[in-house]
């Protein structure tokens, strides 16, 4: 069985691609790397010891996606390509709307024209906005309060309609991520943004290593036990588990809608990462006090039952193993890929 990985070249991309193709699928990646390095698909290679097809396109590269269609036997999409920072979200709109709605709009078009109906989302927590309960279940409102957590919402509501639209056709998993941190064990593959770091752990990594002088922390006045932002983190390698899960389940269901939540279930604040990388590395990592971030809500943590209900879900590692995978891979990799 062959699936498309849309942005597999990419943090999540990567170690979901590894973990299919040791469950014994063929893959086909599509990634534009604008936002990854092609010496993590020949990592991949390395990990898994198999080859596999790699297209350097956009999503919305229409003719791009043809050809793969008519080349390749897809029989399910992955589908990890978008643009991802709540940050830069607020200042460029426009581009979070053309890539991530419009390019899944074209890529759903594409997949109806040849007969391929399974497709896993990678959607996002930040379809929650400000949430109303926290741990947050599925059933929960949902709500944006950035451009990035908006261009998913939309997403999820399209997919939705689309698979009204041909309920015995369409068959759609939406993931709903907390805050996927950690690397593989091997250290060979990890979170390696371009330039300065949106996420979390990687810039408290490289403020251990001293390439980053200090990390700033966003707003220690929320209404949670230290004052800063309480998130769920979740081991990359737990979150692409998921997706092979959600792949398995649509293969048993034929057709239908379904939306997890891929969390944890338990919060940590920022101080408590910092703390607990300081201890792991032994590494002094100085911090700022900033202001808060437009769009930043105090606390959001998952309510993981019903994945681990229906699909047969649950999260192997905690905390200390996702930091340990962090500095495993900083210190292999100072430089991320370009070392």
């Amino acid at each position: 069985m062959t699936i498309l990985v849309t942005g597999g070249a990419g943090y999540i991309g990567t170690h979901t691609a590894v973990q299919l193709l040791e469950a014994g699928y063929d893959i086909v990646v599509i990634d534009n790397f604008h936002n990854s390095h092609i010496e993590a698909i020949e990592r991949v290679k390395r990990i898994t010891g198999k080859e596999f097809p790699l297209i350097k396109a956009d999503i919305n590269d229409q003719s791009a996606l043809e050809a793969i269609f008519q080349q390749h036997k897809i029989k399910a999409v992955i589908h990890f390509a978008g643009l991802k920072a709540v940050g830069e979200s607020n200042q460029i709109p426009l581009a979070y709307y053309r890539t991530n709605v419009a390019g899944t709009v074209g890529l759903c078009e594409v997949m109806e024209r040849h007969n391929c109906n399974t497709l896993v989302f990678s959607s996002s927590a930040t379809v929650y906005g400000n949430p109303e309960q926290v741990p947050i279940p599925e059933s929960s409102k949902t709500s944006a309060t950035n451009p990035y957590g908006r261009s998913k919402l939309m997403v999820e509501e399209i997919l939705a309609d689309t698979q009204r639209s041909r309920p015995d056709f369409w068959n759609i998993t939406l993931l709903r991520y907390f805050n996927p941190i950690g690397a593989h064990p091997s250290g060979q593959i990890g979170e390696d943004p371009n330039d300065i770091p949106n996420n979390l752990l990687p810039y408290v990594a490289q403020v251990a290593t001293g390439k980053l002088r200090q990390v700033n922390v966003f707003g220690n006045d929320y209404n949670t036990p230290d004052g800063t932002g309480v998130r769920d983190y979740i081991h990359v390698m737990d979150l692409s588990a998921g997706h092979l899960k959600a792949l398995e389940h649509l293969q048993n269901t034929g057709s239908g809608f379904h939306i997890f939540n891929l969390g944890t279930g338990r919060g940590v604040s920022v101080l408590e990462i910092i703390e607990k990388f300081r201890e792991i590395s032994g590494q002094p990592i100085p911090y700022k006090i900033a202001p808060r971030r437009p769009g930043d809500v105090a606390t959001c943590y998952a309510d993981p039952t019903k994945a681990q209900k229906v699909l047969g879900w649950n999260t192997q590692y905690g905390l200390e193993d996702m930091i340990k995978h962090t500095w495993n891979w900083q210190k292999q990799n100072p430089n991320g890929y370009r070392s």
